[in-house]
């Protein structure tokens, strides 16, 4: 019997997490589900249950319930811009060798290049707060280089979600600096069979385990040739607590929830506007759909008589206007008023310049966060390899967000209020090519500076002109016409 306890404990203790990961847990699933949305959304039951409803009628509305999914689109928003450049990156004396050129197009081994892999770090860190990328590299018999890429053996990346991170531990150095001492993550699920991973600095423990029959099937400790645990936690914004980050959609999940309920409450409105309740006694025999016949017993009291119960609940409109003040909760909190909108706002210039300095700031704040994510990736890298990391990794600090149209309007404004000075059509002609990104020539720029508009007379005619370019000066030149004065 005491047997049989101690391997329950094991089991127990292999799949479980610390305090943190068992406090934090049920916020992540929360987080996870609103993300996705679809059918997750709609199996965890965010719909808050009527009071005397059935679990029939409660799954009814669970199915006719659409949700408006305002957590992935606002990430969507943000990775747009995040990764609309490529990051650059000097990777120093490995830059053109075989295994990192591998690298950068399949960094998971799954297919996915390492700008599509830090994509989804990117989704996921904004989605819990930070995720965890690993950097593994396979331990085969090899003991040449030659040997390695004969093999095909290399450093790869995994991105695990915190749902799947049971435990950590870090450590204060003699240096002052905190370094990761233990990481116990499950790295694969198949049906029952979990295989869980605990890293030590010196050591590597791979337990599988059998959940349906409660027994360990496997349990298998290798050295850790690397002398350090290979993991990098990636914050989307740093919390208070080490090793837990800020989630980008936390409150924009509840908003989320709210107009979800609420998108429910428009369908049962209309359908009780559409179909009264009818309050009849059980003799009573009441057909279904408009026009139907009831049939009342002759001996029936007249004060029984079949009668409607008319709704007399909040409007459609009322909930309308409550989902409309949501969404503009959400994109205040999100700071994407002005990209996420689909129709046209009634915003002044300084509050939509406002919104995007605020935008870029937050989008600024993500990449160092991915920067400082792969440049500890690639110092891992370098690890493997035996060399030192003297590369740099840049990715995009500002993003450039204009609103081109008002942009557009006010230098059209600009050089219909001074049409005849050539510094002002030079400086706007200067601007609309760099909104263009076309390249335009400094000496044809100049030449527009130091030309003088005048008037040009056509001697046959007497009609007169006043030329704006260079370019009509010459053809007026050409058909006889004179500059004014001449």
């Amino acid at each position: 019997m005491d047997a049989i306890q101690r391997l329950n404990d094991a089991i127990a203790k292999a799949a479980s997490g610390n305090d943190t990961y068992d406090t934090y847990k049920p916020h992540w699933q929360y987080l996870l589900e609103s993300y996705l949305g679809g059918e997750e959304y709609r199996r965890a039951e965010h719909l808050v249950k009527y009071q005397l409803e059935t679990e029939s009628e409660y799954q009814s509305r669970l199915r006719t319930t659409p949700l408006d999914n305002h957590c992935a689109s606002v990430i969507s928003v943000y990775n747009s811009f995040l990764f609309r450049t490529e990051p650059e990156r000097e990777l120093g004396a490995i830059e053109n060798t075989f295994e990192v050129q591998d690298f950068l197009e399949d960094a998971d081994f799954d297919g996915r290049s390492l700008n599509s892999f830090m994509k989804d770090v990117s989704t996921w860190s904004s989605v819990f707060g930070h995720c965890w990328v690993i950097v593994a590299k396979a331990d085969v018999d090899a003991t040449t280089l030659a040997d390695e890429q004969a093999q095909g053996v290399r450093p790869y990346l995994s991105v695990l979600t915190p749902l799947v991170v049971l435990d950590w531990h870090w450590q204060r150095s003699a240096s002052g600096r905190f370094t990761l001492a233990f990481l116990k993550y499950i790295e694969d699920v198949n049906e029952n069979v979990h295989t869980i991973k605990e890293w030590r600095p010196e050591s590597i423990r791979t337990i599988v385990v059998n959940m349906e029959d409660d027994i360990i099937e496997s349990d298998e400790i290798v050295p850790n040739g690397l002398g350090k645990i290979p993991a990098v936690c990636v914050y989307n914004k740093k919390g208070v607590t080490k090793g837990i980050g800020i989630s980008d959609i936390g409150d924009i999940a509840d908003a989320q929830r709210f107009i979800y309920n609420a998108t429910s409450e428009i369908d049962q409105s209309i359908r009780l506007d559409s179909h009264p309740s009818l309050v009849k006694t059980p003799e009573t025999n009441a057909g279904i759909g408009a026009g139907s016949i009831i049939h009342m017993p002759d001996n029936l009291d007249p004060g029984l008589k079949p009668y409607v119960i008319e709704f007399s609940g909040a409007s459609v409109d009322k909930i309308l206007g409550a989902i409309t003040h949501t969404i503009g909760s959400i994109d205040k909190m999100a700071n994407t008023g002005a990209v996420r909108a689909t129709e046209s706002r009634t915003m002044s210039g300084v509050a939509m310049e406002t919104e995007f300095q605020l935008l870029n700031a937050k989008l600024s704040e993500k990449a160092d966060q991915l920067e400082l994510a792969e440049e500890q990736i690639w110092q891992l890298w370098c690890d493997y390899a035996g060399i030192q990391w003297q590369g740099a990794i840049e990715y995009p600090g500002s993003f450039n967000i204009r609103d081109t149209g008002s942009e557009i309007a006010q230098l059209k404004m600009a050089s219909e209020a001074a049409p005849n000075n050539a510094q002002v059509q030079k400086a706007v002609a200067m601007q609309v090519l760099d909104w263009m990104e076309v390249d335009y020539d400094e000496e044809t720029m100049t030449q527009m500076e130091e030309f003088q508009p005048h008037i040009m007379t056509d001697p046959v005619t007497g009609e007169s002109r006043t030329v704006q370019s260079q370019q009509e000066h010459l053809e007026l030149a050409a058909q006889g016409w004179i500059h004014q004065g001449e």
